[in-house]
């Protein structure tokens, strides 16, 4: 025992003596709730922090026994005593913080995910849409500089060249509202006039402007209705939604093949499905559907029937859209195409 009264070199000199078995004790103790540590490094971050903390107060608790000879005299049982509290006190307390430590690391990653995802997002738009812009104003300047320099000179050239400049031009019209649309969704500023609006209306409406892409190319659009909702939602903003799913499935069904617009509710929400003949999204691409500017194709050219690939836009600011009416957007492969499923709020009757 160490006296009261004794000299610092004393004391020292009884440090020295009792080191030795101190560490005997303490330090099979250390390695094992290293090893415990180890064992448990994919569990979670409060488990982690308790077995960090228990483990030192173990060490303690076997230091002083093995010190004391396991001779439980009061000021052993004290000691004891003074190590459960703290350890009462201190376990609790980690596993507190240990959680909350979690929640934020884990939000402190999403952030940081989500950060990383918005600039590869960012960067693939901006080169994909460059090269989409480049395009049509490239062929327009060709065309313009082939009228001035009197290149083309027949009436009939002349008529054919403006009109392709014409359809270049509104190709570039609907690539900047995209960008101009998208660009008020991701920053949070778009501003829905939300009231009571009849489904059918919207569909009607969005298929009759869709219906002479699809007679040029060919293809069948069907309305199919168990029921006509009325969702809670923005006019415009939904009849974009309908007109960019229908104009999305008109584009990548073949000719000759149909396009299916299905309404009907299921549950509290209103259900539209928009069913085309695609052939079906590979695997490892329908995750990234909505994805900005994703087409699955590298393709920057129209297609076949005449119709351009459009910029990529579309069922990103469907998704959007959608998201803004509280509701949600899905798409899995069905029959011989796919199909884009939208669920909307119901409006409050």
């Amino acid at each position: 025992m160490i006296g009261s009264g004794e000299s610092a070199w004393d004391m020292f000199v009884h440090v020295l003596h009792i080191l030795p078995l101190a560490l005997l004790f303490a330090l099979p103790v250390a390695a094992l709730g290293g090893l415990a540590l180890y064992l448990l490094r994919h569990r979670s971050l409060a488990t982690t922090m308790t077995t960090l903390v228990l483990t030192p107060v173990a060490a303690m608790l076997v230091g002083i026994l093995g010190v004391s000879g396991f001779m439980f005299t009061e000021a052993l049982t004290t000691e004891l005593l003074v190590c459960l509290l703290v350890a009462l006190v201190a376990v609790p307390a980690a596993m507190v913080l240990g959680r909350v430590i979690a929640r934020r690391s884990v939000w402190e990653r999403e952030a940081r995910e989500r950060e990383r995802a918005a600039e590869k997002s960012r960067r693939e738009l901006v080169a994909w849409i460059s090269h989409d812009l480049r395009s049509p104003l490239a062929g327009i300047q060709a065309m313009a500089e082939a009228l001035a320099d009197g290149v083309v000179s027949e009436r009939a050239e002349v008529a054919d060249y403006a009109q392709r400049i014409s359809g270049e031009t509104t190709r570039l019209s609907g690539m900047v509202g995209d960008l101009f649309e998208l660009s008020r969704i991701t920053a949070g500023a778009l501003e829905l006039s939300m009231s009571a609006v009849p489904l059918r209306d919207v569909v009607s409406d969005a298929v009759a402007a869709q219906a002479p892409v699809a007679d040029r190319k060919r293809v069948r659009v069907l309305e199919n209705a168990s029921a006509w909702p009325v969702v809670s939602g923005s006019d415009p903003e939904l009849a974009r939604i309908v007109r960019n799913l229908v104009s999305n499935a008109i584009r990548h069904t073949p000719p000759d093949g149909t396009v299916a617009v299905q309404i009907g509710i299921d549950g509290d929400q209103a259900l539209l499905a928009v069913d085309d003949g695609c052939g079906g999204i590979p695997d490892d691409e329908i995750s990234r559907v909505f994805d900005v500017a994703f087409r699955g194709t590298q393709a920057r050219t129209p297609d076949r029937s005449g119709t351009t690939s459009g910029g990529g836009l579309g069922l990103a600011i469907a998704k959007g859209l959608v998201e803004a009416h509280r509701g949600r957007i899905g798409v899995q492969n069905h029959g011989p195409g796919c199909r884009f499923e939208v669920r909307l709020p119901l409006a409050a009757s």
